[in-house]
């Protein structure tokens, strides 16, 4: 299998890698300034899942794109001791991954997009056979989902922001995810921003619950 290096990868020797971020590191956001939204501050610790709901067209797509500085905003995101604006935007952008909901797809097979071999991970999402010469125009939305999911695993991130990534799973596939993601999360140490509409399945993934309320985002009542 082909396998590509990943654009936010690390290499000490070649001249303009990305430096090595920590791992197990926060992840905080800083008086962050996003269309309407008012100034957001909060901190997700290490293995901590945050989930982020809110009615459609609140902002909350467009609050994880600023945080993986894919949209213009305003005020400061840290992963740890590093600033956002302290390095380029592919750096960043390989350390605290977004996984959309509407995956892209580039090259034909699924292998290509791949940075290592993913071992026994496809097998944990469903997947009953190696996935990597399998052809991307085949896929299924579910499909395309999980191996959004298993892409970004093997690159490595410090930092997973999710965007409804389970709305395509039956329930069977669903919870099997969510077992997945929050096993990943607790054992690599990832914070984690998730979007979800489901109440059932904020209860039960979320360490924290944070809501969008007209322009405010807001923690919910209840939510550890």
């Amino acid at each position: 299998m082909s396998i590509k290096r990943p654009e936010g990868a690390s290499e000490q020797d070649k001249p303009g890698g990305c430096p090595i971020p920590g791992t197990s590191a926060p992840l905080r956001l800083a008086g962050l300034v996003v269309g309407e939204l008012a100034p957001v501050s909060l901190s997700v610790e290490a293995g901590e899942i945050l989930c982020l709901s809110g009615p459609s067209g609140s902002g909350k797509s467009r609050l994880l794109r600023a945080i993986a500085d894919l949209d213009a905003h305003g005020g400061e995101v840290w992963l740890g001791e590093q600033s956002q604006a302290g390095v380029r935007g592919h750096c960043w952008r390989g350390w605290v991954m977004l996984v959309p909901a509407d995956s892209q797809w580039w090259d034909e097979r699924v292998g290509e997009h791949l940075a290592q071999d993913l071992g026994g991970q496809g097998a944990a999402l469903g997947f009953e056979e190696p996935v990597a010469d399998w052809q991307v125009s085949r896929l299924s939305s579910g499909e395309k989902q999980r191996l959004a999911l298993l892409r970004a695993w093997s690159r490595q991130p410090r930092a997973l922001l999710l965007d409804e990534p389970t709305a395509n799973l039956d329930p069977g596939l669903t919870e099997k995810t969510e077992a997945w993601i929050r096993a990943w999360a607790r054992r690599a140490g990832l914070p984690v921003i998730w979007i979800s509409h489901d109440p059932a399945q904020i209860a039960r993934v979320a360490d924290r619950h944070y809501r969008i309320r007209g322009s405010v985002l807001e923690r919910v009542d209840g939510s550890h």
